[in-house]
This record gives structure tokens, C-alpha cells and sequence, in this order.
């Protein structure tokens, strides 16, 4: 069996919407290391879009995921429930940003997540509005579309779109767009197109994934915190792509020391098993009457398990920090590459171990490098990388390593994509 040949048969059964950034098919993969059918080996910065924040099929995982099967598959967390849901439940809401009472959902998917996270709000607060950010990625249902702020590819020939939801510039110092400038902005808005007492809830991400990794100022986020008390509005902290240790900390909103009151979770819960949380203050958690929340798979038992092992794993092997220490390996190569191609290079960022090299034409922010960027991505599975890219105008290059990686493939893997940027940035 080949790439191309599997290739191939993709493209005749799965539509060209549900594409795939490398025709590398995956025969195993281990840590931070993956091996595709043709026995080639890989080192992944990409990590599944971070999920697998403890690495590729982690042996307390795999374990916890045998034992359940052994067990039972499904009941529906809704009909007959299981020990699991409830340990999990009790364990996020106590690891949880911030000192109020909490609660927890399962569901299944991010977009899930977020979907709940609206419905609680309005049930809540009794009010229609939603604003969101430019540059944010909520999801790929009709509402989370409307909630994500940019059009391609997300958004292209599939509206009209869910009502009542707004946009706000997000603050971005790269791009002169400064946190007054974003908090002057809702200011309009509620002059001009809702007014606050019609607004359920403001979501942010507060470090923009899909948008191109801008972290939002802590200053952003206390000032949002402010404005949501001041006017009754339910602040939902979009922790999919930052959550489980990924920034340095075991969310994001931490950094800011603010307590949202609702936040999503997904992505790097469970090492790769389908769950998804919304988890939130008691009395807004209980808004929604019985009946109103749940879904068939939401809360399944091996998704459970496997997020209980995966919190049992960052503990043991202390991620948390390990993250902040893996950003900071990055930032140093990144900056000397930086430092040799100022011209191609706008930026580095980081927040742990969530990084991004912002790529420009002459050195210029305006001038996006989307030619340079795509061409590494289109050449990164060449030198044994699996990379990402992301951005409003996608020329962002995103490292998302297992927090699990050894510095050693660390090293390795930077030694590639040095030699690659070095490659491309000369023709």
C-alpha cells in the first residue's frame, strides 16, 4: 500500500471539502513521532490540531481505553450514567479558572461545546445577542460558523447564518490593532447595532487559534471581564485549542487571572478520543430546564476514562511547566531564524507551548507571505515534519508539539525546518 494509491481511493469516496493538508496516511505513531504506510518516519508539530497534547497512544492512556472496552462501550451518560462521568465532571470543575461554584456537560465535539455554551447564556440571561471576534474560530456547525470571524474556508457558500451575532475587532499589536482600539469598538457596537442589555454573552478565545496564535493582553481580558459584569452579559472563555497545559498554564485564562463564566473544552481533554465539556458557574449551568442539554454520545465511557488518565498523566509528568519550557526552546531557534531573515519573518509568538512564525513580504506586516507559507507546508512532509499553518490570511506557520516531546526531537525537528525555511526562503 502507497500514499498515492490511498490518495486515490480517497478522492473517489470523500468529497474535495474534506480535504487533507499531506497525503501521508498514518500506519502507527508513538509520542511525537509518526510512520506512514510506507514506513517513513515523521516528527509532528501539529500533534493532531492539538489534541494529543500527551503524545501519540501514551501507555496510561491506551491502558484506561482497553480496561473500559473490557467493560462496556455506550449506555448513554443521559439513561444510565457511570462513575466515570461523575470523577470527570468533578475533576474539571475543580481544576477550573477562578473560585465559584461549578458544573459540567459532556458532549462530544468543540462545536458542541460552544453550540451549549450559547444555549445556557440565553436560557441564563434571557437575551438574544452573541459577540464574537474577528479572526475567531468557533466551529464548523451553522452557529459556530456565524460565531467565526473569517470567511475562508469556513463560512464560503454556506450561509445564511444564525442571527443575532456580532463582531469586534480583536486586539493584535502586530497588526496595530490595540486593545482600546478593540474596546472602543464594542462601545460602538453598542451604540449602533445591539444594545447591552440585549447581549447574552461575549466569547473569546484568549489565544486566537485558527486566527493565526494572538494571544489576547490580560488587559483585554480583565477589561471584558469588567464590561460582562457591568452589564450582565456571560463571558465564555473558548479554551478548545488552549486548554490541558498547552499555554503553561492549565488554561489560558489563567495567564490573566479571570474566571470566565462558562468555558468550553475539547481538543486536548482526552488524547484523542471524541469528548467535549462545557463547564461553568452553578447558577447559569442550571439556566437550561431539564431535558434542554445532552446528546446521544456526549460523555461517552471511553472518552471519560481516557480523560481521566490524560489529567493523571500531566500531573505525573508535570506538562504544565513542560510546556512553558518547550515554548521557550522554540522561541530561541525561531528568533535566530528570525534574526537571519527579518524580511521574512514578522513575528515570533508564543504562549507555552502554542507557537506561531508570522511570515511577510519585505518585512512588512500588511504584506502577508501566503506564497511562502503554503509553499512550507506543501514541502515540510519532504524533510519529515508534519506542520500546520493558520492566519487570517494564512501566513502563519503553527507548532502545536506533545507536551510529552523529548528536547531531543525537539532539536531534530528544528534542525528540519530550518533546513527547509532555508531551502524556500532562497528561492
Amino acid at each position: 500500500m502507497t500514499n498515492s494509491n490511498l490518495q486515490a481511493r480517497k478522492a473517489k469516496v470523500m468529497p474535495r471539502g474534506q480535504g487533507n493538508v499531506y497525503p501521508v496516511y498514518v500506519e502507527r505513531a508513538k509520542n511525537a513521532e509518526l510512520w506512514d504506510v510506507e514506513g517513513k518516519r515523521y516528527i509532528d508539530f501539529g500533534t493532531g490540531i492539538a489534541v494529543c497534547n500527551t503524545g501519540h497512544s501514551h501507555p496510561k492512556i491506551v491502558a484506561a481505553v482497553k480496561a473500559q472496552l473490557d467493560k462496556f462501550s455506550h449506555t448513554c451518560v443521559m439513561i444510565n450514567p457511570y462513575e466515570s462521568a461523575v470523577e470527570l465532571a468533578e475533576k474539571l470543575t475543580a481544576i477550573a479558572p477562578g473560585d465559584s461554584e461549578k458544573k459540567a456537560i459532556f458532549v462530544t465535539t468543540g462545536a458542541e461545546a460552544v453550540e451549549n455554551c450559547v444555549k445556557i447564556a440565553r436560557a441564563h440571561t434571557g437575551r438574544r445577542g452573541v459577540i464574537a471576534f474577528n479572526g475567531g474560530f468557533h466551529g464548523r456547525t451553522n452557529l459556530t460558523m456565524a460565531l467565526t470571524g473569517k470567511i475562508s474556508p469556513y463560512k464560503q457558500l454556506f450561509g445564511p447564518f444564525a442571527g443575532d451575532i456580532y463582531h469586534a475587532p480583536f486586539p493584535m499589536a502586530f497588526h496595530d490593532v490595540s486593545v482600546k482600539d478593540s474596546l472602543k469598538a464594542l462601545e460602538n457596537l453598542f451604540k449602533v447595532d445591539i444594545a447591552p442589555s440585549d447581549v447574552a454573552a461575549i466569547i473569546v478565545e484568549p489565544v486566537q487559534g485558527e486566527g493565526g496564535f494572538y494571544a489576547a493582553p490580560s488587559e483585554f481580558l480583565q477589561a471584558l471581564r469588567r464590561l460582562c459584569d457591568q452589564h450582565g452579559i456571560v463571558l465564555i472563555a473558548d479554551e478548545i485549542q488552549t486548554g490541558f497545559g498547552r499555554t503553561g498554564k492549565m488554561f489560558s485564562f489563567e495567564h490573566a487571572n479571570v474566571e470566565a463564566d462558562l468555558m468550553t473544552m475539547a481538543k486536548g481533554i482526552a488524547g484523542g478520543f471524541p469528548i467535549a465539556a462545557v463547564v461553568g458557574k452553578s447558577e447559569i449551568m442550571d439556566a437550561p430546564l431539564p431535558g434542554g442539554l445532552g446528546g446521544t454520545y456526549g460523555g461517552s465511557p471511553v472518552g471519560c476514562v481516557s480523560a481521566l488518565a490524560v489529567l493523571e498523566v500531566m500531573e505525573e509528568e508535570n506538562l504544565v511547566q513542560r510546556a512553558s519550557l518547550i515554548g521557550s526552546i522554540f522561541n530561541e531557534h525561531l528568533t535566530s531564524l528570525q534574526n537571519r531573515y527579518p524580511d521574512l519573518i514578522g513575528e515570533v509568538r508564543h504562549q507555552g507551548a502554542m507557537i506561531a512564525l508570522e511570515l511577510v513580504i519585505d518585512g512588512d506586516a500588511d504584506k502577508p507571505n501566503t506564497e511562502l507559507t503554503q509553499a512550507i507546508i506543501g514541502k515540510a512532509a519532504e524533510h519529515g515534519l508534519i506542520l500546520l499553518a493558520c492566519g487570517f490570511y494564512g501566513n502563519v506557520i503553527r507548532f502545536l508539539p506533545a507536551l510529552t516531546i523529548s528536547d531531543e526531537i525537539i532539536y531534530e525537528g528544528l534542525d528540519k525546518f530550518n533546513s527547509l525555511f532555508n531551502e524556500l526562503a532562497g528561492s
